[in-house]
């Protein structure tokens, strides 16, 4: 499927804008249609240019590397930005603070906070996903949050407008930011502590000999599909463990699965759609919610339109 033509109504850039471009390469999951119109902003400056001149009847959202984004078999219409090289530096600080674009890897600011004996990042290098992609859903895992090392966020709103957002009013909660859709996170500013490079290296080693034993690193997979209910409801298990209990492991739907490692990750084992693999989740969240009462939440983040739709 194909989109009707868009460049004649966006505005001139310095960057990379083509229409009807396949996502499916972008995505961890290699499943997707095309995105109506993909700009690649050439730097802060081109960004904030074309959000100010978009019509505002054009939607307009983010990828990153899709480590946690399912593109649906429709495509995505309006323009999909990713953001290139230009968002992805970091810059070491004084008093161990460290800014970094959202184009940057988590894994990457995880290894240059610690060559620069920065301690507290060090769960960012079991985040399989970008700065940006971190900022927006406060992600975290090993006990450690986004919203506890960050301490300002650079933002573009939907006119190009920067915008300077402190930490306290991010709205942060379990996976979670408050802060409208529509805003493109381009850099935030992070708080570490001083610890030895080789207690950082330690601690990295050991979250990822522990992700490359429990999770299906090597699969087309999207990390974790759902979020971990609320442990009151569940007593106290997590996700993994109420779709065990539903049947969910080894699960299959057309060509995607729920991982026998570790049934909280789908896989695209087989050729899959981006339909097989909504259809498959949405089926382990009808199986926990019959035979647990639990209401599984989404992690994976589902974007553009079925197909037909």
């Amino acid at each position: 499927m194909t989109f009707p033509a868009l460049l004649h109504r966006l505005p001139e850039v310095r960057g990379s804008l083509k229409e009807n471009v396949p996502l499916a390469p972008y995505t961890w999951l290699r499943v997707g249609g095309v995105a109506q119109a993909l700009f690649i902003p050439k730097d802060e400056a081109d960004l904030a240019l074309f959000l100010a001149q978009v019509p505002l009847d054009i939607p307009v959202q983010v990828l990153g590397v899709a480590s946690n984004t399912l593109v649906r078999d429709g495509g995505v219409p309006g323009v999909t930005i990713r953001l290139g090289p230009a968002f992805a530096k970091v810059e070491i600080l004084d008093n161990y603070h460290i800014r970094a674009g959202a184009a940057c890897l988590d894994s990457f600011l995880a290894k240059k906070a610690g060559a620069s004996s920065i301690g507290g990042l060090e769960f960012y290098v079991g985040i399989p996903g970008t700065i940006g992609g971190a900022l927006r859903m406060n992600a975290g895992c090993y006990g450690d949050e986004t919203k506890d090392i960050v301490r300002e966020v650079i933002a573009l709103d939907r006119r190009g407008q920067r915008q300077i957002i402190p930490v306290a009013e991010m709205g942060y909660s379990y996976r979670h930011c408050d802060l409208p859709s529509d805003l493109i996170f381009i850099e935030a500013l992070f708080q570490g502590f001083e610890k030895h490079p080789s207690h950082i290296f330690t601690r990295m080693a050991g979250i990822k000999e522990d992700r490359e034993r429990s999770q299906p690193l090597k699969e087309k997979t999207g990390g974790s599909t759902f979020k971990n209910p609320d442990p009151k409801k569940s007593g106290g298990r997590g996700a993994w463990q109420v779709i065990d209990a539903a049947g969910g492991r080894g699960f299959k739907v057309g060509g995607a699965v729920m991982s026998e490692k570790h049934c909280n990750f789908m896989i695209n084992v087989d050729e899959a759609t981006a339909s097989d693999l909504e259809k498959l989740g949405e089926t382990i969240r009808q199986k926990v919610r019959d035979t647990q009462g639990i209401d599984l939440e989404w992690e994976i983040r589902r974007i553009g339109i079925k197909k037909g739709g």
